[in-house]
């Protein structure tokens, strides 16, 4: 399988997995760049997935289907209008000669899903829309901060070599975040760094590797002391709230609304 970032709006991205002359797209939240590279590629449309409801996600649905009569994967808990195949976690289907796995990742909305596809090659991919991304996590709209973390915990399970195909070019920010939060993160610089040369060139920085997320995503470590005590630092946690993993997670989510 090829994977192929199309961009869309400011920041969006739009993933195509394309297998021969077939292809599934992921979150088109606008047709145009879809169409436009299925045309260049003189592809067929076999499959749209869609992982949560907002608009920069499923803008582009009605357009593709009704040009192409692809199938719709979608939420069973999110009713945005769409209905072929409602998900939920630990549902499966297949697609294109892979296995897709659905994964419960609420916490951005109530409903957000997760594609896992194990056995892709060359390494297994994810598509995880705006739960997880490379250096942070997706703002926390209808879920919980309890949600968020358990659902980043069960992606950060998946096997370290996982692409992770997120939905928005957001790493450098993120990156001047987790810096803010662990400055002395040796992995973190060295990554930054990698970042910003391939932003220099025009060239996204996704998808990411799950393995480097553990060791650079502040969202993902946050039960490391150095994040815990970090957080406590610029929060003024209480001695209670220090040791409770939810509490820090939710003071990182809040510090990174606010941060400039």
């Amino acid at each position: 399988m090829k994977l192929i970032a199309l961009s869309a709006f400011t920041d969006n991205y739009i993933w195509l997995w394309r297998q021969d002359d077939q292809a599934v797209v992921v979150d088109p939240g606008d047709a145009a760049p879809v169409l436009a590279a299925l045309s260049r590629l003189n592809l067929q449309l076999a499959a749209i997935l869609v992982t949560h409801h907002h608009a920069d996600h499923t803008g582009g649905v009605e357009i593709l289907q009704h040009q192409f009569a692809a199938p719709v994967y979608t939420s069973a808990s999110e009713d945005w209008g769409q209905d072929d195949h409602r998900l939920a976690g630990g549902d499966s289907f297949a697609l294109l000669g892979q296995t897709v796995q659905v994964i419960d990742v609420p916490g951005h909305t109530s409903g957000h899903i997760a594609f896992y596809l194990s056995e892709a090659q060359p390494a297994p991919v994810v598509f995880c829309g705006d739960t997880l991304f490379s250096g942070g996590c997706g703002r926390i709209f209808e879920g919980t901060p309890a949600q968020m973390l358990h659902s980043l915990k069960t992606l950060s399970a998946l096997p370290e070599n996982t692409q992770i195909c997120c939905a928005h070019e957001y790493t450098l920010s993120n990156l001047r975040f987790a810096t803010a939060v662990e400055p002395d993160n040796t992995d973190l610089q060295a990554y930054s760094s990698h970042c910003q040369q391939l932003r220099t060139k025009g060239k996204p920085t996704l998808p990411a590797r799950l393995g480097s997320e553990l060791r650079i995503n502040p969202f993902l470590r946050s039960h490391q002391a150095s994040i815990r005590h970090s957080v406590t630092r610029h929060a003024g946690l209480s001695e209670s709230a220090q040791h409770d993993e939810v509490a820090v997670f939710a003071a990182l989510r809040q510090w990174k609304n606010d941060f400039r």
